[in-house]
């Protein structure tokens, strides 16, 4: 069994969901797997009793989240020691456009170019709006941003745009990848067949 912190940063909850699906299927493969905001971390927080770390964060007018670049960066040294992934984000990985993908990997190589971090593994997903959670102004940015991106800007409901699959997939991969690394192998199944 690996131990694997899943820290996060989140605008309206979606990369909360994210990290929260992305600890069931790494407890299912029976690791132990625990999902902590960025932002609630304490003080002198020490990866120590973790084995491996994803980082997740969202974007949010072209940035991610303070917190999460302040945790990357602060933890630099003891995220090269182990396995690490990252994943992201953001209305750009929502559609298939090759203009807006290339602008998800910016945003990717912009966020590891200033925190000088070099993940294992890196995913972008397609995240979500929440116009029900936005103030009016926000909510009138948001709705001019998905016009040309999604066309979805009826903003009397919320849209998810995040493919479960790939966010599994992507866990899974992550589990292999670390056990692989750690050289522990998947914990052996207790069912019998």
């Amino acid at each position: 069994m690996v131990s694997i912190l899943v820290c996060y940063g989140t605008g309206e909850g979606q990369t909360a969901t994210v990290a929260d699906r992305i600890v069931a299927v790494l407890t299912e493969r029976g690791h132990d797997a625990t999902a902590v905001r960025a932002d609630d971390l304490p003080s002198g927080f020490d990866l120590e009793a973790f084995d491996a770390v994803l980082v997740g964060a969202s974007v949010h007018m072209g940035t991610h989240q303070r917190s999460v670049r302040a945790f990357v960066t602060e933890h630099r040294e003891q995220l090269a020691a182990r396995p690490t992934g990252f994943f992201q984000l953001s209305m750009s990985s929502a559609v298939a456009d090759e203009s807006r993908q290339a602008e998800a990997a910016g945003y990717v190589e912009t966020f590891l170019e200033d925190t000088d971090w070099h993940p294992d593994r890196i995913a972008r997903f397609g995240g979500a709006l929440r116009y029900s959670k936005y103030g009016f102004l926000k909510r009138l940015v948001m709705k001019r941003i998905a016009k040309t991106a999604t066309g979805d800007t009826d903003t009397s409901r919320d849209y998810e745009y995040t493919d479960w699959d790939e966010v599994e997939t992507f866990a899974a991969d992550f589990a292999s990848f670390v056990e692989g690394r750690l050289d522990v192998g998947p914990p052996e199944s207790t069912d019998a067949n």
